[in-house]
């Protein structure tokens, strides 16, 4: 890997310039604007090629191999990866686990875990939600029992996306059955996902792709020192990561990548001369310009060290609900084509409708749904009374 320069000492222009030809002389033609999840098969070689120039994680500070990118130059990265059609590859190791590590974990995990999860050797996936715990989280039923030196966990976990591509799983479980307070008596554990008793089972999504899975936990032995943070107190851990979760989820490139397939098929058809047309685009488009100056925001606060608080709900949900809006147009405006999977002609224009439309759909599902995180905010921010 390759030293790396101080990104935030160069002007914005300059910045956009070299990132924006680094994404077009290095990232495969083949995986521009996909949209289903990228699997780890496809992208370890752009994985590969971010690493040696020390571009996996524009996030992380530059101490631990990443590039310490301030909230502007941030989106300057993300913008360019939009622009360019650059997947996510399977990346919760950056996205979530590494700062999780970072804030809570011991030394030994993060010189162990960190550059392992930089390099790649390491793939992470999330172990939170359950059949019967998915919004209310707190209400997990997994659990670990203390055996000598080790946990030894048995449960289920469910909606873990690309577990079958993970070597790696963070797993939250409940420690203490006689807790109080069902937030107490939970812990966040690490777990390879070759480790005996663990089952893998993909299932299929309405776009017809398996990028979920079942996870099943029987009698799985983890060594006690894979505890992330106090015993008992996972849930501190497991609201921070949500939090990273939440800042992720609210990115503006999903509704950036609608937009432009939406403005593709709108020239296409000339509906920029229609003032109906033109007055709900952009709504829309205004809409994510305002998500992404609070995406900024949010973003400036992790790099000056703060944590995130119940506040990061709101971005969520103006970057899910926008999304989702936006297929909704996509969609009216495919008319007939609209309403059939795969890559579609449209006036000329050729472009993945339906199925943007139907990737938005879990959007205000995923990560907490949009009710629970108007709760949060109702709750937390606004001090409304319950």
């Amino acid at each position: 890997m390759n030293a790396m320069p101080d990104y935030n000492a160069m002007g914005d222009d300059a910045f956009r310039r070299e990132v924006r030809a680094f994404f077009e002389a290095e990232y495969p033609q083949e995986l521009r604007y996909i949209l289903r999840r990228a699997r780890w098969a496809e992208m370890k070689v752009w994985w590969r090629r971010l690493y040696e120039k020390g571009w996996v994680a524009p996030n992380w500070p530059r101490e631990w191999g990443g590039m310490g990118l301030a909230a502007g130059k941030m989106l300057i990265y993300l913008e360019e990866m939009e622009r360019h059609g650059v997947a996510r590859p399977p990346d919760q190791g950056i996205t979530h686990i590494g700062p999780i590590l970072m804030k809570f974990g011991t030394d030994a995990q993060q010189q162990h875990y960190l550059p392992r999860s930089l390099s790649g050797e390491y793939i992470w996936c999330q172990g939170y939600s359950e059949p019967n715990a998915g919004s209310d989280l707190a209400g997990l039923q997994t659990s670990a029992q203390i055996d000598g030196d080790h946990f030894v966990i048995n449960g289920q976990k469910i909606w873990t996306s690309l577990a079958d591509d993970a070597t790696h799983i963070y797993v939250l479980v409940r420690t203490d059955r006689q807790a109080k307070k069902k937030q107490e008596g939970i812990s966040l554990v690490l777990a390879a996902t070759k480790t005996p008793g663990i089952t893998i089972r993909p299932i299929r999504n309405i776009a017809g792709h398996e990028e979920f899975c079942q996870v099943f936990f029987d009698n799985v032995r983890v060594p006690r020192e894979n505890l992330v943070g106090k015993l008992n107190e996972g849930w501190t851990v497991a609201k921070a990561l949500l939090s990273f979760e939440r800042l992720t989820i609210g990115s503006p490139r999903r509704p950036q990548y609608a937009l432009r397939r939406l403005e593709l098929l709108a020239r296409a058809q000339g509906l920029f001369s229609d003032p109906g047309f033109t007055d709900r685009y952009m709504a829309l488009k205004l809409d994510i310009e305002d998500l992404g100056s609070l995406y900024g925001r949010f973003v400036e606060q992790v790099k000056r060290g703060e944590p995130l608080g119940q506040d990061v709900s709101m971005l969520k949900i103006w970057a899910m609900e926008t999304w989702q809006r936006l297929t909704e147009l996509l969609v009216e405006i495919g008319a007939e084509e609209g309403v059939m999977t795969g890559v579609r002609n449209v006036a000329g224009a050729e472009a993945d409708i339906l199925d943007c439309f139907y990737y938005a759909r879990p959007g205000t599902i995923a990560g907490g749904t949009s009710e629970i995180q108007r709760n949060i905010l109702s709750r937390y921010v606004l001090k409304l009374p319950v």
